[in-house]
């Protein structure tokens, strides 16, 4: 299983991420250009020594990304989604893609992504926290495949 970070722009959150990736054994690509450096020290203290155990991918923009991932079905995790993700089959394959956490990602990339999965909310909430999105949506695709 693949999550793709569309320029993200909260260290803690892209850090949580790949410690989560590390400990679940999956890949995570980076769509440049990133709102912070690896460098940075709210990242480091909470990816920790796990970023030497984690398979990161980085592109320079999407459309690289895309040519790089032919083989893989990008799923849109995003709030304007109709469809849940309860209610989708995963493939081992697939790349579950997450926009910024403070823009989600460009109406024209929304508009070309054929699989848009949301993760139903209470009707009063905005939205989750991207780490928590991820760790929710990956674990139903590992269950589904029993990875």
């Amino acid at each position: 299983m693949h999550i793709a970070l569309y320029k993200p722009d909260i260290p803690q959150n892209t850090a949580a991420i790949i410690r989560l990736s590390a400990c679940l054994n999956f890949k995570v690509h980076i769509i440049e250009p990133c709102g912070f450096n690896l460098s940075d020290p709210r990242f480091k203290r909470v990816v920790m020594d796990y970023i030497g155990l984690s398979k990161i991918l980085k592109y320079e923009d999407y459309d690289i990304f895309v040519k790089k991932n032919k083989k893989s079905r990008i799923i849109l995790m995003t709030t304007k989604a109709k469809k849940s993700y309860l209610n989708f089959r995963f493939k081992k394959q697939d790349i579950l893609l997450f926009g910024r956490e403070s823009a989600g990602v460009p109406e024209d990339l929304h508009n070309t992504i054929r699989n848009k999965l949301k993760i139903p909310l209470h009707k009063k909430a905005r939205s989750l926290n991207v780490a928590m999105s991820v760790a929710i949506a990956i674990s139903e695709a590992l269950r589904q495949n029993k990875l």
